[in-house]
């Protein structure tokens, strides 16, 4: 690490911690209150409102982006978060929200996080996973369109989602043989200075991982990786390498490991201790400081799953084409055929407590399991969002 890097890692680091004793919800509180701060990375607005108090969740950051479905040159498809389609998607979270002042509160700050919490309310802060919905801004000093969706709520935004675009390179472009290493653009160097002007929070899910390390140094506010896994566990493209969860951690930001199980193990049946390997290798490398906890399923779980009563032989099924046309270009981890989707035990709208007593049950002392729940989260989007 160098001089310059650890200067400000421990800066943020720093300020982070001090936040914690005030405005920030306190361990005192939480006691007091009897409720633990729980925060997922990434999640959807449910079309069940009763799933949010279901949840337990403090806060959790929700893709309400709207895609549409574009045929790549090689017969594979991608979906592109486009700037009409999010536009409409992102009023429609929005009203949802309005709609539902009891349940949610829309994060606008960090600190509605606490406001949320007091109020026994759920702070929801927008995301869109793909800057494609930028479309129209690129070398502009005004930045029209993002500011319309600033307006509308948005206060995370992905750079990219599986395959780049002309901001930055994606987790599963390829060469033909083992896969694209595509750096930030010059456009995407001029979005993340935006960005940082703005307040908004870079999350670098999807990104290859030059991509990532370009973001992590160019960026002046911390950074996240909302929704992943390691690559040291599961060598596939769409995990990532341990000089990237460092390079976030650096910035002062968080890794968050989801729920995708054939990014978490490559053992035929995952089970509840390999999700927490990944959370403890990201402590290993990188600190405590430097993991959370994500889903990218719906809050209740991947709903195929749950009607299968968590089979994951035939879960998995609906998965295959799609990995099969990405083994076709020999994309990095795409030849090892996938067996699961889910971790059954997290399969469910229970699964912040139960990860929470799984660390217990890992030897994870108090405070550190408080900060991997939600404490985490809770430092970097009062950082960022103010």
């Amino acid at each position: 690490m160098s001089h310059d890097l650890l200067t400000r890692r421990k800066l943020l680091k720093g300020l982070g911690a001090a936040a914690l004793c005030s405005p920030f919800i306190s361990q005192q509180a939480w006691a007091v209150d009897h409720r633990p701060l729980f925060i997922d990375g990434l999640s959807f607005l449910p079309k069940d409102i009763n799933d949010v108090k279901a949840s337990k969740l403090s806060a959790f950051i929700a893709d309400i982006s709207d895609i549409e479905a574009i045929k790549q040159a090689d017969g594979t498809t991608n979906y592109k978060r486009s700037y009409n389609a999010c536009i409409k998607s992102i009023k429609a979270a929005k009203a949802i929200v309005d709609a539902n002042p009891d349940v949610y509160l829309q994060g606008q700050s960090g600190l509605d996080i606490s406001r949320a919490f007091d109020s026994k309310r759920t702070a929801v802060f927008f995301q869109i996973q793909g800057a494609d919905c930028v479309e129209n801004d690129s070398s502009q000093t005004n930045w029209q369109q993002l500011e319309e969706f600033k307006q509308q709520g948005l206060r995370v935004l992905q750079l990219t989602h599986h395959y780049g675009n002309r901001f930055a390179g994606g987790a599963l472009d390829n060469n033909g043989k083992t896969g694209l290493n595509l750096p930030l653009t010059p456009a995407g160097h001029e979005l993340i200075e935006a960005l940082n002007h703005r307040h908004m929070l870079i999350d670098v899910s999807h990104s290859s991982p030059k991509t990532a390390l370009d973001t992590a140094k160019a960026s002046k506010s911390p950074i996240v990786q909302s929704h992943g896994a390691a690559r040291s566990i599961v060598n596939h493209a769409r995990c990532s390498p341990d000089e990237v969860i460092r390079a976030i951690a650096d910035t002062g930001g968080v890794f968050g490991i989801f729920m995708m199980s054939f990014w978490l193990t490559n053992r035929p049946v995952p089970t509840i201790n390999d999700y927490i390997k990944q959370i403890d290798h990201v402590v290993r490398i990188a600190g405590v400081d430097s993991v959370a906890i994500a889903n990218d399923y719906p809050l209740r779980g991947q709903e195929n799953l749950l009607k299968l009563n968590n089979d994951n032989a035939e879960g998995v099924k609906e998965y295959l084409d799609w990995w099969h046309s990405l083994r076709a270009k020999n994309v990095l981890g795409f030849d090892v055929e996938p067996k699961h989707v889910v971790i059954p035990e997290l399969n469910t709208i229970e699964r912040m407590s139960r990860i929470d007593d799984a660390l217990k049950k890992a030897r994870f002392k108090s405070s550190d399991r408080d900060r991997i729940m939600g404490g985490n989260w809770q430092r970097v989007l009062n950082q960022v969002l103010i």
